[in-house]
């Protein structure tokens, strides 16, 4: 079965730069796009960035735009959220999405019909 795993939050001081990791396993279908997302109190899911692997086209949420990097390992489907400039207001769930399963769609964002989510890292970014 579809499986993604976050790994790579934790507790950062603003201004800091951590990264984020997703591995997927179980696609059962080739991705046509995969993002990260996010949860922040209080607020609705937002689309943070999404990249389509096939042809690297990548896509950011205005909040995080110039701040932010989503890059890919093709070879095993696997992508990345670099997060630079954390501000206090960055801290979340970050959750990453594709659209490699056979699921119904469950969130649209950032022009990438999600069908399956993980569970999510937490960031929290202290000032």
């Amino acid at each position: 079965h579809v499986q993604l795993v976050e790994s790579g939050g934790g507790s950062v001081q603003a201004g800091g730069s951590p990264r984020l990791s997703c591995a997927p396993s179980g696609l059962t279908v080739k991705p046509s796009c995969m993002g990260w997302f996010r949860q922040v109190s209080g607020k609705e899911r937002e689309g943070v960035a999404a990249i389509s692997p096939g042809s690297g086209r990548r896509y950011y949420g205005d909040s995080v735009k110039g701040r932010f990097t989503i890059s890919q390992d093709t070879s095993r489907r696997a992508v990345y959220l670099e997060m630079n400039s954390l501000k206090p207001e960055d801290t979340g769930m970050y959750y990453c999405g594709t659209d490699a399963s056979l699921n119904l769609v469950v969130r649209t964002s950032l022009y990438c019909n999600y069908n399956y989510e993980g569970q999510g890292t937490q960031v929290t970014v202290s000032s």
